[in-house]
């Protein structure tokens, strides 16, 4: 069985995951002191536009992620404490349909991939995505607030228990 490690080196995360997700982790820092993020604070904190901010937290509010508030003490605020948002949420959110995602970007001249009837990768990628999924699925927001080595610390517990696991159902 690949390791996650291994999964993880092989999948590609794009801007708008690793964006959203940098933007969540300050949502979940400013959480703990009491305070919300305005878009400016955000986009700054994360050395982005605004407006690329703002489309973020559109989408992060519409997934019931993120709640904003209106005034001068308004800003953005994670809609539940970090430790109850999982990693696999917000990448669905971020990312789509994976299988759709994939098939529509190797359609090569063509709008659509020629092998949409019926393909030999399709549950291949399928597959990947759903072992990325169920080890994100163990993750939440604040487990990744620490230092590096802290969250390092904490996957490598997590995947220590999860191949724990494997070997018991095994025997």
């Amino acid at each position: 069985m690949p390791q996650v490690n291994d999964l993880a080196a092989a999948m590609k995360i794009s801007a708008q995951e690793e964006y959203g997700l940098r933007c969540l982790l300050q949502l979940a820092r400013a959480e703990t002191m009491g305070e919300s993020l305005t878009l400016s604070q955000l986009a700054r904190l994360e050395g982005i536009s605004t407006a690329n901010a703002g489309k973020l937290m559109w989408i992060l509010t519409k997934a019931r992620l993120v709640q904003s508030t209106r005034g001068t003490k308004g800003g953005y605020t994670l809609m539940r404490p970090a430790s109850e948002i999982r990693l696999n949420q917000v990448i669905r959110v971020l990312e789509g349909e994976p299988a759709d995602s994939h098939c529509k970007s190797y359609a090569g001249v063509l709008d659509a991939c020629v092998h949409t009837g019926d393909c030999g990768i399709r549950p291949v990628i399928v597959e990947l995505h759903q072992i990325v999924d169920n080890a994100l699925a163990d993750i939440t927001l604040s487990q990744l607030l620490g230092t590096e080595a802290n969250v390092d610390a904490v996957l490598h517990q997590i995947q220590g228990t999860r191949q724990k696991d494997n070997e018991f159902r095994r025997n």
